[in-house]
């Protein structure tokens, strides 16, 4: 077997399954959140049954409750009604796409039509483009970028952003086609680009080259996991299998692999990964396909770091002890240190 590393959940899904993790510990339920805080099936199954309550419209959380934004993104008008009536809102959105948010409200500031590529309908290309709606044109296809790009007000002003989710060879032909078209045109550096995504696509691509099958590990609606799968095909693997966890593999579809790949999108957790792996039972070991190291580090959400004061406090005088002594106890100060994957399993099993 070959194991890809590095793979499942990148920093901004610890960030907001941990995030997750502690509302539901420090809140008593329902607590709320807007939207699949990931995608990924088993994860979000698995908050269901401590309580947490999904939902497509903020404005059927009763006033007061806690709330959490999910990690894709979230509109400006849903966010602000989200606030509304009292709620507790955590917004856990990954700092990345905060920054492309950043970037298309500036760009739309300044006059720009901004061609954003992603996925119609994802969580977080329709957060992005509500940003700003009149600027912003969504391209999907190459096809799709003489429709995007008619009546351009100025064509020295014409500016690129796309889906956190998307590698730079899945948009880098959309972009050389609006560089033709508009020499002046604006991208972000390579430093706004999905770490995460490009280093599982990079590992994969080294895996899959030397495997007969690959099992790709996580959710259908998980464009980056869906990536991935595409990823193995166009590198040449003859055989490759998309399952949520060990109860949908089945080992015939590998037919007469004698080397297995496998890999996780960014929202599928190392015990699942685990488990996959055990029901494989490779008999010849397993390999490490090692890239590169991720030790990015996203923190909690503002809005739980503003709480942890007056937790301490509140812990402080139902104990007789001190808030120092109650902040050393609580699982937001040694946050870096925490494991989504274990926190969220330790919490389901409690």
């Amino acid at each position: 077997m070959l194991l890809a590393e590095p793979r499942g959940f990148c920093a901004g899904v610890e960030m907001a399954i941990k995030a997750l993790v502690w509302m539901v510990r420090i809140f008593d339920p329902p607590v709320y959140c807007y939207h699949e805080i990931v995608h990924n099936r088993l994860v979000v199954d698995r908050f269901r049954a401590l309580g947490v309550v999904f939902v497509d419209d903020v404005t059927t959380v009763p006033p007061g409750a806690p709330l959490m934004l999910s990690a894709h993104g979230t509109a400006p008008d849903v966010v602000e009604a989200a606030r509304a009536e009292g709620r507790f809102v955590v917004n856990a959105v990954c700092p990345l796409v905060t920054k492309v948010h950043h970037e298309a409200k500036v760009r739309a500031q300044k006059g720009y039509t901004v061609l954003y590529v992603g996925h119609a309908g994802h969580d977080e290309a329709a957060g992005t483009l509500a940003v700003a709606p009149e600027s912003m044109r969504l391209v999907e296809h190459e096809e799709d970028l003489g429709a995007a790009l008619e009546d351009v007000p100025d064509p020295t002003k014409v500016a690129l952003l796309a889906q956190t989710t998307l590698a730079l060879h899945d948009w880098e032909g959309i972009m050389d086609e609006a560089r033709d078209r508009y020499p002046d045109l604006w991208t972000a550096t390579r430093g706004d680009l999905c770490f995460a995504t490009t280093n599982r696509q990079a590992a994969l691509r080294v895996v899959a080259s030397r495997a007969d099958a690959v099992v790709v590990i996580g959710s259908a609606n998980s464009s980056n996991t869906v990536a991935l799968a595409k990823v193995a095909r166009d590198a040449g693997c003859p055989r490759v299998v998309r399952v949520d966890g060990p109860a949908e593999l089945d080992c015939a579809m590998l037919g007469d692999a004698r080397t297995v790949g496998v890999t996780a999108g960014a929202s599928a957790p190392e015990d699942v990964v685990a488990a996959v792996v055990d029901a494989l039972a490779p008999t010849r070991g397993v390999e490490r396909v090692f890239i590169t190291d991720e030790d990015e580090y996203f923190p909690p959400p503002r809005e739980l770091r503003d709480l942890l004061p007056a937790l301490d406090a509140l812990a402080a005088f139902t104990t007789g002890g001190a808030p120092g002594d109650a902040r050393a106890a609580s699982p937001l100060t040694d946050d870096r240190a925490a494991d989504a994957s274990r926190a969220l399993a330790d919490l389901a099993g409690s």
